[in-house]
């Protein structure tokens, strides 16, 4: 990927779950195996991938090589990738097979061509208020987004927020910092602890106007 990488909540992730639109997340990445499932449909090996669409598939993984867990076969004494769920594409054969081509090429676990973005560590809630017309709208958002970032997202419900300050506490944020980097706090972790209510106490972004509207 070129530039900064885009960051997706994992419901994002999991709103893409069928055999046509297929993402899957792990080790912090995001991939759309969508091309990998129409490119081999009817292939019995995607079934393991398809049972886990739309999902975090981090526990397949060796988090150091970044490879699939192996495992030493108890009968053969061979060393073999580790699949509970079945094997899946691109995963070579137990033993010798005739019809199996070794030359794959890279495997889709690590062919960047898939790759969309990053799953967000930690997600955090917030209420966009516009207070020229009390329009209120929660939010899910990556707390790795910038404000400008978090923007575009907004986009959908006013396709004009670029024509206000945005402020929180009176002070306005830096379109260019996080959340966190302009002094939102993000008390989730607090309010678990002391069993409050997380949404009475989301964050609210003011959205204040201050220019001529925007053209769409």
């Amino acid at each position: 990927m070129m530039g900064r990488p885009r960051y997706f909540t994992p419901s994002e992730v999991a709103a893409h779950n069928t055999a046509e639109d297929l993402w899957v997340s792990f080790l912090g990445k995001v991939y759309d195996l969508s091309p990998l499932m129409s490119q081999h449909k009817g292939d019995v090996l995607l079934l393991p991938i398809m049972e886990f669409a739309g999902k975090d598939i981090s526990s397949w993984f060796d988090p150091k090589t970044e490879d699939i867990l192996k495992y030493v076969d108890p009968l053969t004494c061979c060393v073999a990738y580790y699949t509970p769920r079945g094997r899946f594409l691109h995963i070579p054969p137990t033993g010798p097979r005739s019809d199996w081509d070794s030359d794959i090429g890279q495997p889709w676990w690590r062919d960047c061509r898939y790759e969309v973005g990053l799953l967000s560590a930690k997600t955090r809630w917030i209420r966009i208020i516009n207070t020229l017309t009390s329009q209120e709208q929660r939010m899910e958002v990556c707390s790795e987004e910038t404000l400008n970032e978090i923007l575009q997202r907004y986009l959908r419900y006013n396709s004009h927020a670029r024509s206000y300050t945005w402020k929180y506490n009176g002070a306005v944020l830096d379109m260019n910092k996080t959340l966190s980097e302009n002094n939102v706090p993000d008390n989730d972790l607090e309010l678990e602890q002391l069993r409050l209510d997380r949404d009475a106490f989301t964050p609210a972004i003011l959205l204040h106007y201050n220019d001529d509207l925007t053209e769409d």
